[in-house]
């Protein structure tokens, strides 16, 4: 078994839409960043990517390259899921938990389940996407950005 840590994190900022888990939701900021800036998708991959030893997100999609202006995350993920399918790898799990002070991801965590299982071709049980604030302490509480961090379990297939 291989188990593999992701985390990330984006400035909050105007003008871009708030993308979680595949999912835009509506708030009158979004997540800065070259591609679409999906916090939970990035830290997932990362995950997977450092369970299998193959680096980094950045190794894979770097902001330096225009390719990846503007990606859809999902995309990416899929892609993150393949490579870790091509070296003999299965998913187990995933375990996410995004911090965010606003707005409340309730109501959005069972479609960010959806989009994370159909993305990396597993069921949904095997997905668990969790939220929370940080009682308005530090970056995420001053509503300056948000953060995801995510675990992942992998065994040879």
């Amino acid at each position: 078994m291989r188990v593999g840590m992701g985390y990330d994190v984006h400035r909050l900022v105007d003008g871009r839409p708030l993308i979680l888990g595949g999912v835009t939701i509506p708030h009158p900021t979004g997540l800065a960043g070259h591609s679409d800036a999906d916090v939970l998708l990035h830290a997932l991959a990362d995950a997977l990517l450092g369970a299998a030893a193959l680096g980094d997100i950045g190794a894979h999609f770097p902001d330096t390259d225009e390719q990846w202006r503007d990606a859809d995350s999902i995309d990416l993920l899929e892609a993150v899921g393949e490579k870790v399918r091509a070296e003999g790898f299965r998913l187990s799990n995933v375990d996410a938990t995004v911090a965010l002070q606003q707005p409340k991801l309730r109501p959005h965590i069972e479609a960010m389940r959806s989009n994370v299982a159909a993305a990396l071709c597993i069921d949904v049980e095997q997905v668990s996407v969790k939220a929370t604030t940080t009682e308005r302490l530090g970056f995420v509480g001053q509503e300056a950005g948000a953060a995801a961090y995510a675990i992942c379990a992998l065994d040879r297939a």
